[in-house]
């Protein structure tokens, strides 16, 4: 399952705070992604101040879409970017039983979120 495409707005250079808010993190999960993932290198300004390019915010989705929805740990959401076409077996990557129970509780989640909003 691949990220959804979200259409940026037509820019050259995206500040930090704009970037965290297309892509749903705080600014400090960006920042430490940037440590993470050697790809991320976005340009700074002579004042210091981060500027991501276009590709960036599309690697910066990828990334979270890996993490966040696929349950990537960090090194198997790194070995996936450098290999997007390879999906077979990935170091970090759930095992099939992990992936069951995982799916089970978020199955779980979403019927405790659904009584919440039931009773609440």
């Amino acid at each position: 399952m691949r990220a959804a495409k979200v259409p940026l707005p037509d820019k050259l250079y995206f500040k930090i705070g704009e970037v965290a808010e297309i892509v749903g993190v705080q600014p400090y999960v960006l920042r430490y992604w940037e440590s993470e993932f050697s790809t991320l290198r976005p340009a700074k300004s002579r004042s210091k101040h981060r500027l991501y390019r276009p590709k960036d915010v599309e690697t910066l989705l990828q990334i979270k879409h890996l993490l966040h929805d696929e349950r990537f740990t960090i090194e198997g959401a790194r070995k996936r970017l450098k290999h997007p076409g390879n999906e077979e077996s990935h170091v970090g990557e759930p095992s099939a039983g992990e992936r069951a129970y995982r799916h089970l509780l978020v199955g779980i989640r979403r019927e405790i979120e659904a009584l919440r909003r039931m009773l609440g």
